[in-house]
């Protein structure tokens, strides 16, 4: 295991950027930074469908593949939304669990769609099951 590039890999600093300029990015830019392109396609009481193509900006350095990272958002947000479908509340609260399984992998502009359903909604908890799917196959 090489201990140093992983050091190097977790402290790296990018040269165009100064902490300066990373102080003053917005506090709500993580959102519009995922969700920019979506689509909804459909909605419905417990179900929503959505789409977009797949931006750079979301994509893993190594191989031009949608990032993990990008995908458990997208889960954890529409996931969210589609709860409120069910129980037109104000907030979803937070995340207890996400779990993602990747199948196949979605490159720079495939365009994905993204089912979510709310399958249990609880005083409590509520429980959704969220499916990506490239529209090309």
């Amino acid at each position: 295991m090489d201990l140093k590039w992983v050091k190097n890999y977790l402290e790296k600093t990018r040269s165009d950027a100064s902490s300066n300029d990373i102080d003053s990015i917005p506090s709500k830019l993580f959102e519009p930074m995922i969700m920019s392109g979506l689509k909804l396609d459909l909605i419905e009481r417990g179900r929503i469908i959505c789409s977009m193509n797949v931006p750079p900006r979301l994509l893993n350095v190594d191989n031009n593949s949608l990032h993990g990272g990008a995908t458990t958002s997208l889960v954890d947000v529409i996931g969210g939304v589609a709860i409120r479908t069910v129980n037109n509340a104000t907030t979803t609260g937070v995340s207890v669990e996400i779990n993602v399984s990747y199948m196949d992998a979605a490159y720079v502009e495939d365009e994905i769609e993204i089912e979510a359903k709310a399958l249990c909604v609880g005083k409590i908890v509520a429980v959704a099951t969220i499916e990506f799917r490239n529209k090309k196959t």
